[in-house]
């Protein structure tokens, strides 16, 4: 179980009436299935519930959301609907940088404002914060919440923890993994998720666009620090040329790590609007968020995330030269 108390929710939830729900920009699946997670388990209980992000839902992804649950911030759903709200749910983030529009939101909303997230980066958000980061999902922390609360899951939400907990886990390879971990999925399976047919939705539906894209990045992997340093890059002429999509770079990252003698990996991603999505991965007790936070961005010992204004070639040097110097 985690280290967080639950007790002081109990009185939140039950004085809310209508909860907003919001988690980081380019949701992943911990991200979204702790947002639709979260708000069953408030349904339950009978408040109303609205999921907002400042993006809409990753295509790779749509199937964890089929009824279109989540709204986004100026396209589905105005401000001032959210601001009629009492409570607002902050999930997967503690960073104001990750919140895209939801940020000015959170900052203006007058109601009262809770987190729950197991990341180690940390904002002050000016919330009420339920954290325990050595949870490997924030999946896990909303599954162990409806149990505090005596409150039983429906096969729904239990594919969508489960499915928050197998991606967050990297498939239960990551050292987060615990005892715990097994005995959380455990009684998901019992409670109606598929472990194949998660798998299936996630990694075996890719398009011809995305493998094509996939060739580019292995194409343009380079080496650093003797081998312990990998990286690779993907430019809009990429995407353009392979009729893919940001969202088709999401796992590639972990073939980097897979090589050999690799500690630490990196691949950067040229936004279309210019800026530089950068993700890292780490194996062996290096900790990627120490250098992502130099950044503005943040996340795991292991698996961190950047988004800088620099175009791709000065966040190459930049952020490769950090891990340069921390790699000594």
């Amino acid at each position: 179980m985690s280290s967080i108390d639950w007790n002081p929710i109990e009185p939140l939830i039950e004085a809310a009436r209508v909860c907003v729900i919001s988690s980081h920009m380019r949701a992943d699946c911990d991200a979204l299935g702790s947002e639709l997670a979260l708000a069953a388990l408030l349904r339950s209980l009978g408040k109303q519930t609205l999921i907002v992000n400042g993006d809409g839902v990753p295509e790779h992804i749509g199937f964890m959301d089929p009824d279109g649950q989540v709204r986004v911030l100026g396209e589905t759903i105005q401000p001032e609907e959210v601001q009629g709200a009492d409570t607002f749910f902050v999930v997967d983030t503690s960073a104001w940088g990750q919140l895209g529009p939801m940020a000015d939101l959170l900052r203006e909303f007058t109601g009262t404002k809770v987190l729950i997230d197991h990341h180690v980066s940390s904002d002050d958000l000016g919330v009420q914060v339920f954290k325990d980061s050595s949870a490997e999902a924030t999946g896990r922390l909303i599954l162990e919440l409806a149990e505090h609360l005596g409150v039983e899951i429906d096969t729904q939400t239990a594919k969508l923890v489960f499915t928050a907990i197998a991606t967050d886990t990297g498939w239960f390879r990551f050292p987060s993994v615990t005892g715990t971990t097994f005995r959380a999925l455990a009684r998901l399976v019992d409670g109606g998720a598929s472990p194949p047919d998660v798998f299936s939705a996630l990694y075996e539906k890719h398009s011809l666009a995305r493998l094509h894209l996939r060739g580019r990045i292995l194409s343009h992997i380079e080496s650093h620090a003797g081998g312990r340093l990998f990286t690779s890059a993907v430019s809009q002429q990429d995407f353009q040329e392979t009729h893919s999509a940001t969202t088709d770079t999401e796992d590639a990252i972990n073939s980097l790590l897979s090589i050999d003698g690799s500690r630490v990996a990196a691949l950067f991603v040229e936004l279309p609007d210019g800026q530089t999505k950068v993700s890292l991965r780490s194996r062996g007790g290096f900790d990627v968020s120490a250098v992502a936070e130099q950044f503005g961005g943040g996340g795991h010992r292991a698996a961190s995330g950047i988004r800088v204004s620099e175009p791709l070639a000065e966040a190459q040097r930049m952020i490769l030269d950090a891990l340069l110097r921390a790699l000594g």
